[in-house]
């Protein structure tokens, strides 16, 4: 995730990868950038399971040489970060290869995008500075595809390519219209629009529901098509995510498949769902533990311009895997 040791490995890159690195060093950066955003909103995401997306390489390195769910996860999100990212640096003018999305050919928004009460008669025209998405989706199609060829057969290509893609659209196909309204005395008598791409985490929270329902596939005979497994399945489409392996329990430490185990590991004793105890500990029971630590407190603005803060004592009581 560190640009700079991304194109130290220059020589063993290719094709894109090695041209962005050589012509455009900056977005590489960006590109970083975007593979930490999405590895923390994966951490988020799956900080009450057994998996929790931990970031070791060692552990993490075995996830991602797997076919499962967990890895089709990572691989989309992390697809979706870079564009986030790249498109992000585009609308604050940190690149110079591109900058505001261009509107000229663009239909007028619809009034119902607007943010604001507005009558009949409202003018509008796009302005502002929209998210240019397309340029985002495709520095992160260009990085993030260019190890897995589309001529090659192979049903892992096939897989990744496609989670990859399903990470992009989860923010290419849901910008949002933003419209400010203009006008004497808070009239709206003309209105200008704009596209802004979701909030991150309304993309982690779209793409676990793509987890959660994920699609188990095999390889068709031809070599170039994925079937899903099971009777009554429909396909998935673009944006759903598939994998052709079983995951592991991730309940103990196993060094082969990336699991740390669940052991230490802080559960909530009276849920029911993935982050109870009986879950999250696999049925092996918790231990109650109080713990003292210290945060801020009863914090203060001072001229100018310091926040001072005083340290408090809490108490929690916490719940933990045994």
């Amino acid at each position: 995730m560190d640009p700079n040791s991304i194109c130290r490995k220059t020589k063993r890159l290719v094709g894109k990868q090695a041209e962005l690195c050589q012509t455009q060093p900056e977005i590489v950066h960006e590109v970083a950038k975007g593979a930490k955003l999405g590895v923390r909103e994966c951490q988020y995401q799956f900080r009450f399971r057994r998996w929790n997306c931990t970031s070791q390489n060692k552990y993490f390195g075995k996830i991602l040489q797997q076919d499962i769910r967990e890895t089709a996860f990572v691989y989309a999100i992390t697809a979706a970060g870079v564009t986030h990212a790249v498109t992000q640096a585009c609308s604050m003018g940190e690149l110079l290869q591109c900058g505001c999305e261009a509107t000229r050919s663009r239909a007028p928004p619809r009034p119902a995008s607007s943010t604001t009460t507005s009558g009949e008669g409202v003018k509008w025209e796009w302005g502002g500075c929209g998210d240019d998405v397309e340029f985002g989706y495709e520095k992160s199609k260009q990085f993030m595809d260019a190890k897995r060829k589309k001529g090659k057969s192979d049903i892992r290509t096939l897989i990744d390519l496609h989670n990859n893609e399903a990470g992009r659209l989860a923010v290419r196909n849901y910008m949002r219209t933003e419209c400010k309204c203009h006008g004497l005395s808070g009239s709206c008598t003309l209105r200008t629009c704009w596209k802004k791409m979701p909030h991150f985490r309304e993309v982690g929270d779209r793409l676990l529901e793509r987890f959660n329902g994920a699609s188990k596939v095999m390889g068709g005979n031809d070599g170039k098509t994925l079937i899903p497994v099971g009777q009554n399945i429909k396909p998935p489409d673009k944006q759903d995510l598939i994998y052709s392996a079983e995951s592991p329990d991730f309940c103990s430490p196993n060094r082969k498949t990336g699991s740390l185990g669940t052991r230490g590991r802080m559960c909530n004793s009276t849920a029911m769902d993935v982050s109870g105890c009986d879950l999250l500990c696999c049925e092996r029971g918790y231990r109650d533990e109080t713990v003292v630590f210290e945060e801020n407190c009863l914090c203060r603005f001072h001229w100018c311009c310091v926040v001072q803060c005083k340290k408090c004592s809490v108490r929690k009581e916490l719940s933990l895997c045994h």
